[in-house]
């Protein structure tokens, strides 16, 4: 039967107790962990946000009636206690913070049942995910996850304060705005008031932090949702959360150095760990050709070596399909792994494979120096000594190779080393390393929309010195772009931004867009810079994947509170669902019913 609170007020959390409060009278609130009934001796176990405290009714110190109404508790029962903190009685308990000390209670009641549970309240559950998403609410109470919130909460606060610090004003920009046609899908809203008309949820603040410049704010920032309907990962969800920013009167160096200073004040705050700045900085082709990746892991080696002209004259067709078409030939030295067995090498190809590779080729050197490859039928041993020495090859290491157009030999090998490493035991998710990558390609070419895209986004500045080939080599143009990487994930990047009309105008031709169609899509932005529109740049940091690796997960879903699963569903609402047939009316929509097609 529950009780009410009347005549009391909590006077500590749970876990903010310590042997300094012994002897003090104390109010705790909060959910039965675990009740140990000994017959006259109870244990209770009471936990909230901070932590669990131990609880003992026993006969000669607490009442009969008291000791059978804790007898009584089950699991998730919400408590107040009234008692003395005491040194315990029993053995110390070093794995929690209150170990030393349990309350003697005089007062027990209780505020609330519970049923029993679906599964355990208990840290690293083995519940199956989706059940677990289904009752979140339970999920959340989970010490494990609480720890994640309250850390995400922690940088959320840390980053308002050295913003605030260093001039930044915190502005809300609008959640319903214009759906544009660049990058991921828009979620679209309908308009009841303009029938037919759709707002777009931004899938992030940029043309209203570039507004925001032209207004003469000068720094910006906040801490912004955002929206994309794209295909999700464990690392992306359809909403999710920036720490946005914009500055005016500044360049590369400028955003660079405050945001360095953002992540070692966060970091050291947070988690005690020293970022050493400044943050190495690296060239998008330079973190290409070294690591294959554009986000790449440097807690280990494991580089790239490009061997094209090694192999150049020999007799294997792979190799020599690259060479002539214009691809590259590369490969990187799994050290220690020579002895690895056929059927686990046949599964590093499959894997190669999923990154467009066509297949894999290897060179195996065991330990008393004899060689197994792949392809050793097409080379002489004079070739293959060659092919060793510029792998850095050693006994007992395993050279992998593969042979394509620069691209594809990037993505896999670059894939390739990051699975090895997680083979070898290579990744220390205590070990944090930072890399800037800088000057990426200002465009890429899209083989699906047959023109060039913008790598970043159409607002992004051009290198100057290669403003000189946005017309006969826009390919070859780099932009003055930099993300922010770490360990293997890119966790904020950001641009220069263009703020002369005529280079806005020319990157809009070069993307595709007729002057009509500019001023359609963004208009708005193009009229503003008539007015005198200050040099800018800006950064936004995915908050969820950052705090994601601060706390050591796998997921974001684990430092979100509410988050959705891969088919952008929630389990626990059941969202997104059917609505109204009138509410469709108002808004002008009615649904096309799909055709059922019968298999013969």
């Amino acid at each position: 039967m529950a009780e009410s609170m009347r005549g009391l007020h909590r006077t500590h959390r749970c876990g903010e107790l310590s042997a300094n409060n012994i002897g003090e009278q104390v109010t705790l609130m909060g959910w039965v962990q675990k009740n140990r009934n000994k017959g006259g001796l109870v244990f209770l176990d009471v936990r909230d946000r901070s932590g669990i405290i131990q609880v003992v009714f026993e006969e000669g110190k607490s009442e009969r009636e008291l000791i059978e109404k804790a007898a009584g508790l089950r699991s998730e029962y919400v408590v107040a206690v009234v008692g003395e903190v005491k040194r315990r009685s029993g053995a110390v308990n070093p794995n929690i913070a209150t170990g030393e000390i349990e309350v003697v209670p005089k007062e027990l009641r209780i505020l609330s049942e519970s049923a029993t549970p679906p599964f355990p309240i208990e840290e690293h559950s083995k519940t199956k995910e989706e059940l677990r998403l289904k009752y979140r609410y339970l999920d959340l109470r989970r010490p494990d996850l609480q720890r994640n919130l309250m850390m995400r909460s922690q940088v959320a606060t840390l980053t308002r304060q050295f913003l605030a610090e260093e001039g930044f004003l915190e502005i809300e920009t609008p959640i319903l705005g214009k759906s544009t046609p660049e990058g991921a899908r828009d979620y679209l809203v309908p308009s009841r008031i303009h029938p037919g008309s759709f707002y777009g949820l931004p899938q992030s603040p940029q043309l209203f932090k570039q507004l925001l410049m032209c207004s003469g704010y000068d720094r910006y920032f906040q801490i912004a949702k955002c929206f994309r309907d794209e295909d999700l990962r464990a690392d992306r969800q359809p909403e999710f959360t920036q720490i946005d920013m914009e500055l005016s009167f500044v360049d590369v160096d400028d955003v660079i150095d405050v945001n360095e200073r953002l992540l070692a004040k966060l970091f050291g705050e947070v988690l005690g760990v020293e970022v050493p700045l400044p943050i190495p900085r690296m060239t998008w082709r330079e973190a290409m050709d070294r690591y294959g990746s554009d986000k790449p892991d440097i807690r280990f080696g494991m580089e790239l070596v490009d061997v094209t002209d090694v192999v150049r004259n020999f007799e294997f067709a792979v190799f020599k399909g690259a060479v002539e078409n214009a691809g590259t030939v590369r490969g990187i030295n799994a050290k220690g792994q020579g002895s690895m067995p056929r059927k686990k090498i046949d599964k590093l190809v499959s894997f190669a494979k999923d990154y467009g590779a066509k297949g894999l080729a290897y060179i195996a050197i065991q330990e008393d120096g004899s060689v197994k490859s792949s392809f050793a039928k097409f080379m002489d041993e004079k070739q293959q000594k060659n092919l060793i020495a510029a792998m850095s090859g050693e006994a007992g290491d395993l050279l992998l190779f593969a042979a394509d157009k620069n691209k594809v030999v990037w993505d896999v090998l670059g894939a390739l080393r990051v699975e090895l490493a997680k083979q070898m035991g290579l990744l220390d998710k205590n070990e944090y390393r930072f890399l800037w990558i800088t000057e990426f390609p200002l465009l890429e070419w899209s083989e699906e929309q047959g023109r060039y895209t913008a790598m970043h986004h159409p607002f992004t500045m051009p290198m100057e010195e290669d403003l000189q080939y946005i017309d006969s080599d826009p390919g070859r143009v780099r932009a003055k772009a930099y993300d922010i990487t770490l360990n293997g994930n890119e966790v904020g990047g950001g641009s220069i931004r263009i703020f002369q009309n005529d280079i806005q105008e020319k990157m809009f031709e070069v993307l595709g867009f007729t002057k009509e169609q500019a001023y359609s899509q963004f208009g708005f932005l193009l009229d503003a810079f008539q007015y005198g529109v200050p040099p800018h740049a800006g950064l936004a940091y995915g908050l969820d994947r950052l705090v994601m690796l601060m706390a050591k997960e796998d997921s974001i879903r684990d430092v979100i509170a509410f988050p959705k699963i891969k088919d952008a569903s929630c389990l626990m609402t059941d969202a997104p669902g059917a609505v109204d047939e009138k509410q469709l009316h108002e808004l002008g929509l009615s649904l096309e019913e799909k055709e059922k097609v019968l298999e013969e």
